[in-house]
């Protein structure tokens, strides 16, 4: 057969088998070549490799389209390699569609282009050609395309993802070089089903800017530690900007009214300390200090408005250090108290009460008795401390923990979606979109159930994190899968049933929380001052000013603000306590020098200075002997005395033994206490008398008189012996009027003595006379 095969021309079977091999091996080489062709932009990328290019998505609007709408996505991309792109341009990609909210949390940190996840690019006309980029330029990019171009699925949260394709010098073939995703929640119209009820809370706080200090004049000009309130309320600042965004929303405000209090007290002359905190200058926030409180009345005209206890005291700093330190929970009781009136007063609305918001939300059991002790009966938690067991299925905030309270679990992943750092557009357009795709994963949960969700976010949002937040509330305004409620109709919405009622104890309170308290010496000195004023009112005729200011101040010290910042909390406090020390120094014992007193009886004056503008009075002034059996003293002495004067109280002694006594001279109060330091002065006791002086003078003289006569006598005695006469009679009525030469008659032991007493012949220096 072989040679009949070779005949009809046929090839031999080395031949063949040689063909077969070359053919195999040609496919071989052709199949490898093919492999190492150009491909397609969407078959090319840096599979999980470096981005050369970096892609931001600074814009998404609308946020949540319908499917009429037209959707614009712009940003912007950046060369971060070294040689130039070319022939590139942006192109938009839906990916698969997200299921869970563990999916939604981690959109911003996906690595690099998959072609099987980020779906293919949107064909048609919508991408934006890029001709050429050099290394480290960045260019814009704005694409518009029908929602209707991006063939969406059913109901649910897409991943959006913008890229750019382009080719370099050393690879010069079209890939994807640069890819950034974000989310894109679709519920083109409401469907059957119950919406989400959501509460979105809208704080107004801030730090503490007013001091204890006043000015000395009758209007008790306040001064503000420093001016940096009026950039806060000026046009763009913070707190206008809150005021501004939260005017059209569908929220609850939740209000300091120590806030209110400080910008009600800028709207009249103020003035500010100086570092060094001897001297103030004049404050410049008046004017938008009036605006912003007219601005703010009437943004919450229609609005639920929930006061929190004046000054935001630290409950859990309260809980865990404070509630050993006698007296610290009473403050908390006076700053509820006051939040009604300050709010009522200042924006005439009556606010609610009723509500104590931990940091963070994060509670414990010991906080739960702290917040519900000045009267709050609901306690603002969050779900990452009042955690669910077992399932991501979001519950109905309200839960019922006992003795007729309520815990208001606020759903932590859409609480903390602002809490970044939200400078870059990015930041702030990835935050809204995640915001709005949890609600409506979550909606979707248990869409026949009629839920109630809360939104708890950080206490004081920048103004770019307060925009974005009013960016994604503003997106729900539709209500296609959520309806607005109040935070009061949130409280008392029934639970679900396997909704945990548990309050975590206190071994579960995030250490990173704990270690930003107030320490129990804080506590500690915060007392100290409210002793000390509670002594220094009673002596106060018109207590209000001293108390209010101080008052507020003590609140102050304890404000959640303080977390994070130890250093400034202590010099506040010390400043305070320093202030209030220095006008209990207003009223004080003059220093006296030390006193003569040259009688049996006399009295003592005391000078007390008043330096305050307002009549002191209820003190009583105490001089006590150090030897009372030397001299005696009447005691005690009421003490009244007007403003800027000084008023001397004298005090009536009586002397029973010579030498020098100390006298100390104290102030005390009504109840007994102590005011201010004592005064210890001496009081020499002598019994010599002017009167007795002149007596002594008296004899004196009268002894040299007697001299000088026995002198004479004798003289004209010896003169007439000399001349030969007999003695002469000197004169004398009896015996003791006469005697011989030489004669000195001493008195005669039974002669009372005189009360001449002591005295020092030096000058009296510095000393003083008493009064008799």
């Amino acid at each position: 057969m072989a040679e009949a095969a070779e005949f009809q021309g046929t090839t031999s079977a080395p031949a063949c088998r040689w063909a077969r091999r070359t053919a195999v091996l040609l496919g071989v080489l052709l199949f490898v070549g093919l492999l190492h062709l150009p491909s397609a932009p969407a078959a090319r990328a840096d599979v999980g490799g470096t981005r050369s290019v970096g892609v931001s998505i600074d814009a998404l609007t609308p946020v949540a389209p319908t499917q009429n709408d037209t959707l614009t996505v712009s940003g912007t991309v950046t060369n971060n390699g070294k040689s130039a792109i070319t022939g590139a341009h942006v192109g938009l990609r839906v990916g698969s569609q997200l299921g869970t909210r563990s999916d939604i949390d981690d959109i911003g940190d996906k690595g690099g282009f998959s072609p099987s996840s980020d779906g293919a690019e949107v064909g048609g006309n919508h991408t934006q050609k890029i001709d050429k980029l050099a290394p480290g330029v960045s260019q814009n990019f704005s694409l518009t395309l029908p929602v209707k171009d991006l063939n969406l699925g059913k109901d649910g949260v897409y991943q959006l993802a913008a890229t750019l394709s382009g080719q370099s010098a050393d690879q010069p073939y079209e890939r994807v070089l640069g890819i950034q995703r974000t989310l894109l929640p679709w519920q083109p119209s409401a469907v059957e089903g119950k919406k989400t009820k959501l509460t979105v809370l809208w704080p107004l706080i801030s730090t503490t800017h007013l001091s204890a200090r006043t000015e000395s004049d009758q209007q008790q000009t306040p001064v503000f530690i420093n001016d940096d309130l009026a950039g806060d309320l000026a046009p763009g600042g913070r707190l206008q900007q809150l005021v501004s965004l939260g005017k059209t929303l569908p929220v609850t405000w939740v209000i300091d009214p120590d806030l209110l209090a400080t910008v009600e007290a800028m709207t009249k002359p103020y003035r500010v300390g100086t570092p060094d905190g001897k001297s103030s200058t004049p404050g410049r926030g008046q004017a938008v200090a009036k605006q912003w409180l007219g601005q703010l009345q009437d943004a919450v005209a229609n609005h639920q408005v929930v006061a929190l206890p004046f000054a935001d005291p630290d409950l859990a700093s309260l809980a865990h250090r404070g509630k050993d330190v006698s007296g610290a929970l009473s403050h908390l009781q006076s700053a509820t108290e006051l939040a009604s009136t300050t709010v009522d007063t200042i924006l005439g609305v009556k606010p609610r009460t009723d509500f104590a918001w931990p940091v963070d939300g994060a509670v414990d059991t010991s906080i739960v008795d702290v917040a519900t002790s000045a009267g709050a009966h609901n306690v603002i938690a969050r779900s990452d401390s009042f955690r669910e067991s077992g399932n991501t299925y979001a519950p109905t905030a309200a839960r019922q923990i006992g003795g007729g309270n309520t815990a208001i679990v606020a759903d932590a992943r859409l609480s903390t979606a602002f809490q970044g750092e939200m400078i870059r557009a990015w930041d702030s357009s990835l935050a809204v979109q995640q915001f709005l795709s949890q609600s409506l994963v979550v909606n979707k949960q248990a869409p026949e159930n009629e839920r109630s969700i809360v939104v708890a976010p950080q206490r004081m949002p920048t103004t770019s994190q307060a925009q974005a937040m009013a960016t994604a509330v503003k997106g729900l305004s539709d209500g296609r899968w959520t309806q607005p409620l109040d935070l009061g109709d949130a409280a008392r919405a029934t639970p679900d049933p396997s909704a945990s009622q548990q309050v975590p104890g206190p071994g579960s309170y995030p250490d990173s929380l704990r270690s930003q308290e107030l320490t129990t010496g804080a506590f500690q000195e915060i007392q100290k001052t409210q002793s000390t004023l509670d002594s220094f009112k009673v002596i106060l005729s018109a207590q209000d000013r001293v108390v209010t200011p101080f008052g507020s101040a003590i609140m102050r010290e304890m404000s959640t603000s303080w977390r994070g910042n130890p250093q400034g909390a202590g010099q506040f406090r010390n400043g305070v306590q320093a202030y209030l020390y220095k006008l209990t120094r207003q009223v004080q014992l003059i220093k006296k020098s030390d006193a003569t007193l040259s009688g049996r009886s006399a009295t003592i004056p005391v000078t007390v200075e008043n330096g305050l503008l307002q009549e002191i009075h209820g003190l009583k002034l105490v001089l006590e002997s150090s030897q009372p059996n030397r001299l005696k003293i009447d005691n005690a002495q009421p003490v009244k005395v007007e403003g800027g004067h000084s008023q001397s109280v004298k005090f009536e002694t009586r002397a029973n033994a010579n030498g020098p006594v100390q006298v100390t001279a104290r102030l005390f109060t009504s109840d007994g206490q102590q005011y201010g330091d004592s005064m210890t002065f001496t009081v020499h006791v002598t019994s010599i008398t002017p009167m007795v002086l002149l007596v002594i003078a008296g004899g004196v003289l009268l002894l040299v008189l007697a001299g000088l006569r026995i002198y004479l006598q004798r003289k004209r005695a010896a003169a007439h012996k000399a001349a030969g006469g007999g003695p002469e009679n000197t004169g004398g009525d009896g015996p003791e009027g006469s005697g011989g030469p030489g004669d000195d008659m001493p008195g005669q032991p039974g002669d009372p003595a005189v009360d001449t007493g002591t005295q020092s012949g030096g000058p009296s220096g510095p000393g003083e006379k008493v009064e008799h």
